[in-house]
């Protein structure tokens, strides 16, 4: 006999709730900074990118891929 929805759904409830509550090692300092660094430079990333796509001028454009390559280069950079 096939279980109904709500069954599912309930056991889907349980199972990511304890996955959340899989307790984490706390980070340190410098590690939530490196982090903090890093995902501001993939938003400001994303941001040049959708900018691009929208940019209508030669210059505006060269100046938003030399942005987008500066933001690669320091993803890419070591911490």
């Amino acid at each position: 006999m096939a279980r109904g929805f709500e069954s599912k759904d309930v056991e889907f409830q349980q199972s990511e709730q304890e996955r959340v509550a899989t307790p984490r090692r706390a980070l340190t300092a410098e590690e939530r900074e490196v982090a903090t660094k890093r995902h501001t430079l993939e938003l400001a990333l994303a941001r040049a990118k959708d900018d691009l796509a929208h940019a209508r001028t030669p210059a505006h454009k060269r100046m938003l891929a030399d942005a987008i390559a500066a933001l690669e280069q320091q993803l890419d950079a070591p911490a």
